[in-house]
């Protein structure tokens, strides 16, 4: 039974976590390298939230937007 644990702990520590001690390793050697995921996140949220904010400018300059209290029935 212990070989068996031993097995699952060996898939993890050099197998699964594989990419993240790459990471920790080149952190110490670049900082934008190993943080190039959160950069790509970052831009990826910035282009959301841009897109998403003109198409809100887009309904309310076309008054398409019902800005009415009891717009939902289950607020009446």
């Amino acid at each position: 039974m212990k070989a068996f644990f031993e097995g699952i702990q060996w898939l993890f520590e050099n197998i699964f976590f594989a990419p993240q001690n790459f990471l920790k390793e080149l952190e110490l050697e670049n900082w934008f390298g190993a943080n190039i995921i959160n950069w790509i996140f970052m831009i990826i949220c910035t282009v959301a939230m841009v897109y998403w904010i003109k198409q809100l400018k887009l309904h309310r300059d076309n008054n398409e937007e019902n800005q009415d209290t009891t717009a939902h029935s289950f607020l009446k």
